[in-house]
C-alpha cells in the first residue's frame, strides 16, 4: 500500500535522510534549488531523501515553495495569504513582508487564496523541509497558467528578487521514469542554452512533465543564477526512480585568492 508522506513521523524521515547521506558524498556545495516530486510518498521516499539529504539545518532563512495548479484561479501568480502554516511536524510562518514584495513586482502576482486547498504540494514538501532544516520562514507561489510568458516572468521575478537573499527555491514537478528521451531532450536543451527550444517545448503540450511550468521555471531561474543543475536519476546510487526530474542546483564555491 502506496502512503503519503503526510502520515510520516518525523523519525520515519530522518531514518531515511540519514541513510540518504551515508550513500551520497559530502560535495561542499551550497544548494540554491530543489527540484522535488508534486507528491512525496512511499513509492518515492527513497528518491526525495536523497534530494532533501543535500540540505543542512540552518543554511537558509526563508524556504520558496513554487507549485503548479492550473485552471485553479484568474490570477495567474496567487500567493496564499495565510500567516503561518501546519503540518503533524508543527507550524511555520509566513514571510509577509516577501509575499508583499513579489505582490509589487509585476501585475500577475497577487495575495489570492482562491487555488489554495488541501491538494497543493506544499504540504508534502513541508514534511521534508521540517525535518531537515530549522529556523525557516515560507513563501508559497503557485501557477495557474503555463503559458510561457507567465513562466518567464516568474523566473525573472525570482532571479531578481531572490538573488542576493539567503532563501532555498523548491520547484515541485515530476517525470515518470519511462520518459528518459524527454528528459535528454530537455537537458540537450538547457546545456546549450537553448531557451527558445525550451519555451516551444513547455507551449507544444508535448510534455509528460507534472508541474512543467514550475519546472521550466526552475531551469531558467538556474540557468541565470549559473547553478549546475544535478538530476538524481543521472547518477550511479543503485536507487530505482519513480521521478526522473527530482534533483538539486548547485553554485560552486568561487576560489580565494591571496
Amino acid at each position: 500500500m502506496t502512503m503519503n508522506i503526510r502520515t510520516y513521523k518525523r523519525e520515519q524521515i530522518e531514518e531515511g535522510i540519514l541513510e540518504a547521506r551515508r550513500k551520497s558524498k559530502e560535495s561542499g556545495e551550497a544548494v540554491r534549488l530543489l527540484f522535488s516530486p508534486v507528491e512525496i510518498s512511499s513509492k518515492n521516499f527513497e528518491e526525495t531523501c536523497l534530494i532533501f539529504s543535500r540540505l543542512n539545518k540552518e543554511d537558509y532563512d526563508t524556504v520558496v515553495i513554487i507549485d503548479t495548479h492550473t485552471g485553479s484561479s484568474a490570477n495567474k501568480l496567487p500567493m496564499p495569504s495565510f500567516k503561518s502554516i501546519h503540518t503533524t511536524l508543527g507550524e511555520i510562518s509566513a514571510n509577509d513582508r516577501l509575499r508583499n514584495e513579489f505582490a509589487d513586482e509585476d501585475d500577475d502576482f497577487f495575495v489570492d487564496d482562491e487555488a489554495f486547498d488541501d491538494e497543493v504540494s506544499l504540504y508534502d514538501q513541508l514534511m521534508m523541509l521540517q525535518t531537515v532544516l530549522t529556523g525557516f520562514d515560507l513563501l508559497f507561489i503557485q501557477i495557474t497558467d503555463e503559458n510561457s510568458f507567465i513562466v518567464k516572468e516568474l523566473a525573472f521575478a525570482i532571479e531578481e528578487i531572490l538573488r542576493s537573499k539567503n532563501v532555498l527555491v523548491v520547484f515541485c514537478c515530476e517525470l515518470d521514469s519511462e520518459y528518459v528521451q524527454e528528459l535528454k531532450k530537455v537537458k540537450n536543451l538547457v546545456d546549450s542554452g537553448n531557451e527558445s527550444g525550451l519555451m516551444h517545448y513547455l507551449n507544444s503540450g508535448d510534455s509528460h512533465v507534472r508541474g512543467v511550468g514550475s519546472f521550466v521555471a526552475g531551469l531558467l531561474v538556474a540557468k541565470k543564477w549559473g547553478l549546475h543543475i544535478h538530476f538524481s536519476a543521472l547518477a550511479q546510487n543503485n536507487v530505482k526512480y519513480q521521478n526522473l526530474i527530482g534533483g538539486y542546483a548547485v553554485m560552486k564555491p568561487q576560489p580565494v585568492y591571496g
